[in-house]
């Protein structure tokens, strides 16, 4: 039975003719000891004498087989170790790149947040800057139309005084602090374009750092089974050839740009606080300065103002007291020449009498002596009438030019403390 078992299976080899030399090469080739390759050709020669020359042969060829087999297997199994263990490599390569990508995302993100804060702020501030230019030119169009309005005094009292003087500078600080602002906003305008600009590389770069994330995370996902189901376009972007540091760095520079400008971006609100702080401050002590010289020469006006009415009302009181004088020495004049009518009325009488009896008596002496001192006080009342008439007229005119003076400084005053003021009064500097 069991001879027969061995001939059905030796049936199934062909046999070869085979030296010695390719015999060794079989042992080297697949690796067999010379001893275990002795005890077959042993048993084969047994073989050979006890079944046949061909069943060393077939023997050898079986053995091949089963060594041919085992390499196999072997082959196989390191394959599939190796396969394993590159895959399990390129998970790890891979779960590493994406936590790279995962680091640098979040720093980008925390970069990004802090631009887009500052560019909000920074649209703020333009605004701010933008209101407090706009409010400069109510202010400069009442200091114009207040130095307008006071051009229109009277030629006498258009001096260059103090009020004069606080306005021009007034309107040349408004004018200043706009021109500045003007520029402030400029300067604004193009730092949030920086940062504009910053926040778009920025958001490029999350951008791609997402796709990429993506990407290795698909990679790090797929397998042998759902590799047949992915779906890869034909489309294929350039190589650059970029070096992890390389890769690095260029996240890191568009960060380093984006602090940069951060950091203008803080310096030039600093900066633009302040000039908003001195700016309504210096406009603030103009204005201030302004109204106090307003006051003053207000105050200086009805000062002069009032004066001259209270010297008004003395030459009126003058005026009637010397029209009373004179009326009282037309008076006089007029008694003193009735008394000198009755003294010359006298004389003439005493010439009448009889020659023996034109005797310069006493009563004589008296009378012509009455007429001369009379005559003397009748022209010196007549001389006094005339000065009283030159009184008058002089004090006419004073009333004339007080009265004149008077209504100029009213003119004055109704301009800078009635107009000037309504156009004045509404303006109020606050802290832009």
């Amino acid at each position: 039975m069991g001879v027969s078992s061995v001939a059905t299976v030796t049936i199934c080899f062909v046999t070869f003719d085979i030296s010695e030399d390719e015999t060794t090469k079989l042992i080297a080739t697949f690796g067999v000891s010379s001893n275990k390759w002795k005890m077959m050709s042993g048993l084969d020669r047994n073989s050979q004498q006890g079944v046949g020359p061909r069943l060393v042969s077939i023997e050898v060829m079986r053995n091949h087989s089963e060594l041919f087999r085992a390499e196999c297997k072997r082959l196989m199994l390191e394959t599939d170790k190796a396969c394993k263990r590159m895959q399990n490599d390129d998970n790890k390569q891979l779960d590493q790149r994406v936590r790279d990508i995962q680091f640098l995302k979040k720093e980008l993100e925390l970069k990004l947040e802090e631009i887009i804060v500052e560019i909000d702020v920074l649209v703020a501030l333009q605004s701010r800057v933008g209101k407090a230019l706009e409010a400069c030119k109510e202010p400069l169009r009442v200091t114009v139309v207040c130095l307008e309005e006071r051009m229109k005094r009277l030629p006498s009292e258009r001096l260059h005084d103090e009020v004069d003087r606080e306005l021009l500078k007034e309107r040349e600080i408004i004018e200043g602090v706009a021109s500045l602002l003007q520029r402030v906003v400029e300067q604004i305008t193009e730092q949030i374009r920086l940062d504009r600009s910053a926040k778009y590389q920025l958001e490029q770069d999350l951008k791609e750092k997402f796709e990429a994330q993506c990407i290795d995370n698909s990679c790090a996902l797929l397998t042998t089974h759902s590799i047949n189901k992915l779906q890869i376009t034909n489309t294929v972007m350039p190589s650059l050839a970029v070096t992890p540091k390389q890769w690095e760095n260029i996240s890191d520079l568009i960060m380093a740009k984006a602090e940069q400008q951060k950091i203008n971006s803080l310096s030039l609100r600093a900066l633009v606080e302040s000039l908003l702080e001195q700016t309504a401050a210096d406009m603030h002590k103009q204005v201030q300065a302004t109204a106090a010289a307003f006051k003053r020469n207000i105050h200086e006006i009805k000062s002069a103002k009032s004066q001259m009415e209270d010297q008004l009302a003395k030459i009126l009181s003058e005026f009637a007291s010397q029209q009373r004088i004179r009326e009282d020495l037309q008076v006089a004049i007029a008694g003193s020449e009735h008394a000198l009518s009755l003294a010359q009325a006298r004389l003439a009488l005493r010439r009448q009498r009889p020659g023996k009896e034109q005797c310069y008596d006493p009563a004589q002496s008296q009378l012509l002596a009455e007429v001369q001192q009379l005559t003397t006080h009748i022209n010196n009342l007549v001389g006094a009438v005339a000065k009283s008439e030159e009184e008058q007229r002089a004090l006419d005119r004073c009333q004339l030019e007080l009265q004149e003076n008077i209504e100029m400084k009213a003119s004055s005053l109704y301009i800078d403390e009635v107009i000037c003021a309504q156009h004045k009064e509404p303006i109020i500097i606050h802290n832009f």
